[in-house]
């Protein structure tokens, strides 16, 4: 494999998520979007000529508070940068504190897009978010995770449906 700033850069994630693991999160949550991207996989591999690495196996990736599991994972890179990345999983997970007391919003999709620079998670097919009584299920589903932000559905489609539930709060 041919060394160069890419190469450099994937090397660095995957040492930075080792020291990641061994020392508590402590960052702001705001601050998510401007945090390393980690990776854990079983198997990884770079393609200098398309600007490409590919995870597979169990992959583990970390930003911050957001988490997403998927079984294969395809960073698309820009001048040594993560672009876009691409998890594909039976279904892909994904979890985030937006702040200390908030819940957690977590989702899944069989097909995940996420754009760091745009703060944006795209969840494609069988998608679906929840966070606390509420649970978006569409066939697309977009997060912006820098303002806690969903949005469900396409508005050029009227047949592919937005379903919503929202539970009442428990009595204490």
């Amino acid at each position: 494999m041919k060394k160069n700033n890419n190469t450099k850069h994937i090397v660095g994630c995957c040492v930075a998520f080792l020291l990641a693991v061994s020392i508590p999160n402590t960052q702001a949550l705001e601050n998510d979007s401007e945090q390393e991207i980690t990776i854990d996989s079983n198997t990884a591999t770079y393609d200098d000529a398309t600007a490409t690495s590919t995870y597979i196996g169990s992959v583990v990736s970390n930003q911050g508070s957001i988490h997403v599991n998927s079984d294969q994972l395809v960073v698309h890179l820009l001048n040594g940068e993560a672009e876009k990345l691409v998890f594909t999983g039976h279904p892909v997970h994904f979890r985030q504190k937006p702040s200390a007391d908030g819940e957690d919003i977590v989702g899944e999709a069989l097909t995940g897009e996420y754009y760091p620079k745009k703060n944006l998670l795209v969840l494609i097919d069988k998608a679906t978010v929840t966070q606390g009584n509420a649970t978006y299920a569409s066939q697309w589903i977009e997060y912006d995770s820098k303002h806690s932000v969903v949005k469900a559905g396409e508005k050029a489609s009227s047949s592919k449906r937005v379903h919503v539930i929202l539970k009442p709060k428990t009595a204490q």
